[in-house]
């Protein structure tokens, strides 16, 4: 007898996944279920997990998420995608946003069912990044809009309160800028190709041009061009040539001879061609055949140049050293630290308890229906007449929190800084995620003192000038935002690892790291940067010019305080980031650490805008 599942869910949770497989015409699609962010991975769908409970919201967002991917995967072709799309960030960003729109917009078409699903998963979506509440269009973000406003003029629905409110904050500038083009997207959405370039052409009229790169039609054309002249031209002149030398070398050769010579000269001007960068024939749909230039190595600065990447490597913790010797290295961190952990943990149970505070107690009163308000009873008491008294319980904006934590893993934090830093961040990660806030631990470094083999790779080529940065990143991995505490606790034993700390550049790294935090679901993302120095490596510096890697930093920097996405803050040990960073704090002693630390986190959630303010506003710690 086959036994049935006790969990009322799953016959839902089947039908929806079946459903999801017709809908992207995808027989081998697997569909899972997961608390990780939905999206596809392969051939592995992951959807919001449903509760047994199967509430009203759980299960619309879950159909709406399943029929967003599920027609992405089916009318999405990646290779045309690939092929029009932009290479400036903004441009990308609008760019995918608009196909989304599209294949969203073609669901709402040959499957009307799916539009109440899908605007079911934008509302929540909108709402959850607090969309509603935006009121100026500088904090809301274009791409999010343009994509809302393709797909409302593509299908006529009306869109949910949260998400119309982003669209109708740029609704006006983007059609004024591009009403003309905006025309012609009905005769555009059942193609992708002509979609793509619709879409180019929307953001080039929204003054983002610039990051389109190259015309990959224009680049086609030219390209069948120089195929037809290559064609028509290069077996004349190798005629002629092999005539020539027919005439003057070897008239006695035969007409054999003469063909092999003939097939060899065109081969090596073929060969020539391809070395000098010239267009050859590639399969069709396939990129095109000239090589674009290849991506800047940083967003923030396109002219920041590093010598070899090759070299480069994203590891975790635990691949740097095997788990017995983790085990010493984290046994020797707390034995070391055990006279620290009481003032630590003290700090952490009061950000706790703030934090814990505002999620019990953060009510909205005077409402007309919710819990009975009792401390307002007297009122009615005194004055029968008076209506009831009511409060709900008000979301909290930290509930939806990631906080990722960046620690300059360089030489110059050895011995005590290192440790106070590791210890903070273990007490820390712990006590946010009891109040249900993720985090993430990074740390940075290089593989090498003095370049390692990537100046070995510079000098071996002679030395070129101006090679940018030259040393081999290691950027490690302690704790990701969705790994429990418990599993990565051992892991921040590794900074105690003799030989692990060598230099810093630290631009690259905050890039690194708020490309992660950046790419996260969560509606509020905190990055913090724990460094006690400027960036310096003497292999880099040695060869360029002197502030590169500290410019390099200021642009990232201004990178990320640009974009919005990510409040940034920075603690110095016994060094004024302050010139540097808007929101830091620099501390003398590297005993204030954790006092720095649970002061900013506590100042960030404050529910008083003034007292986070003053918080934030601190600029020296002693």
């Amino acid at each position: 007898m086959t036994k049935t599942s006790d969990n009322p869910a799953d016959p839902f949770k089947k039908a929806l996944a079946e459903a999801t497989k017709v809908m992207a015409h995808d027989p081998d699609l697997t569909v899972s279920y997961s608390v990780d962010p939905a999206g596809v991975s392969g051939d592995t769908m992951r959807l919001p997990q449903v509760s047994r409970r199967m509430t009203q919201d759980e299960v619309l967002v879950a159909r709406g998420t399943a029929d967003a991917l599920a027609l992405h995967r089916r009318y999405h072709d990646a290779g045309t995608h690939a092929r029009y799309a932009p290479r400036g960030e903004m441009a990308r960003e609008l760019y995918e946003a608009m196909e989304t729109a599209r294949c969203e917009a073609m669901g709402a078409r040959d499957m009307p069912g799916t539009a109440k699903n899908i605007d079911a998963r934008i509302g929540a979506e909108a709402a959850r990044r607090g969309y509603d509440g935006i009121a100026d269009a500088s904090d809301a973000p274009l791409p999010v809009a343009a994509g809302y406003l393709i797909r409302h003029l593509a299908t006529g629905r009306e869109l949910p309160e949260a998400a119309r409110n982003v669209m109708d904050l740029w609704r006006g500038y983007i059609e004024e800028q591009a009403g003309a083009t905006l025309e012609e997207l009905q005769d555009t959405l059942a193609d992708q190709g002509d979609f793509a370039r619709f879409a180019r052409k929307v953001i080039e009229d929204l003054g983002y041009g610039d990051q389109l790169g190259e015309d990959p039609d224009l680049e086609e054309d030219e390209q069948d061009e120089a195929e037809e002249s290559a064609e028509e031209n290069e077996p004349d002149s190798a005629g002629e040539e092999e005539s020539g030398e027919e005439s003057e070398a070897a008239p006695e050769e035969s007409q054999e001879e003469t063909q092999d010579e003939s097939q060899a000269q065109v081969s090596m001007e073929e060969l020539a061609d391809e070395e000098q960068g010239e267009e050859s024939e590639l399969p069709e749909g396939e990129a095109p055949q000239e090589p674009p230039p290849p991506p800047a190595v940083s967003e923030a600065d396109p002219g920041y140049r590093v010598f070899d990447r090759a070299h480069d490597e994203e590891i975790g913790a635990q691949d740097l050293a095997d788990p017995v010797e983790l085990e010493r290295l984290r046994a020797y961190l707390d034995q070391q630290l055990e006279p620290l952990k009481g003032a630590v943990g003290r700090l952490a149970n009061k950000l706790q308890r703030r934090l814990q505070a505002q999620q019990n107690r953060s009510w909205e009163f005077d409402r007309e229906e919710g819990i009975l308000d009792a401390g307002r009873l007297a009122r009615v008491v005194a004055n029968p007449t008076t209506p009831l008294s009511f409060k709900v319980e008000k979301d909290t904006e930290f509930r939806d929190t990631v906080v990722t934590l960046l620690l300059d893993n360089s030489g110059s934090m050895r011995g005590r800084p290192i440790s106070i830093a590791a210890i903070c961040a273990d007490v820390l990660a712990r006590t946010l995620e009891r109040c249900s806030v993720k985090v993430e631990i990074l740390g940075f470094t290089t593989r090498a003192w003095k370049g390692g083999q990537s100046r070995e790779a510079w000098l071996a080529e002679g030395r070129p000038l101006a090679p940018g940065r030259l040393n081999d990143l290691r950027h490690i991995v302690y704790k990701s935002a969705d790994a429990p505490w418990r599993r990565a606790r051992v892991n921040l034993g590794l900074m105690m690892k003799e030989g692990l700390l060598k230099e810093n550049i630290d631009g690259e790294a905050l890039e690194w790291a708020h490309r992660r935090v950046a790419g996260r679901p969560e509606a509020r993302k905190i990055l913090m940067v724990i460094s006690d120095g400027a960036p310096v490596d003497d292999s880099t510096l040695s060869v360029n010019p002197a502030n590169y890697l500290e410019k390099h930093l200021r642009d990232v920097i201004a990178m990320v305080e640009r974009k919005k996405q990510t409040e940034l803050i920075a603690i110095g040990i016994g060094h004024d980031v302050t010139r540097y960073y808007k929101r830091a704090v620099t501390i003398t002693d590297v005993e204030q650490l954790a006092g720095a630390m649970t002061e900013q986190l506590a100042g960030l959630f404050d529910s008083d805008p003034r007292a986070r303010a003053r918080v934030m506003g601190i600029r020296n710690a002693g």
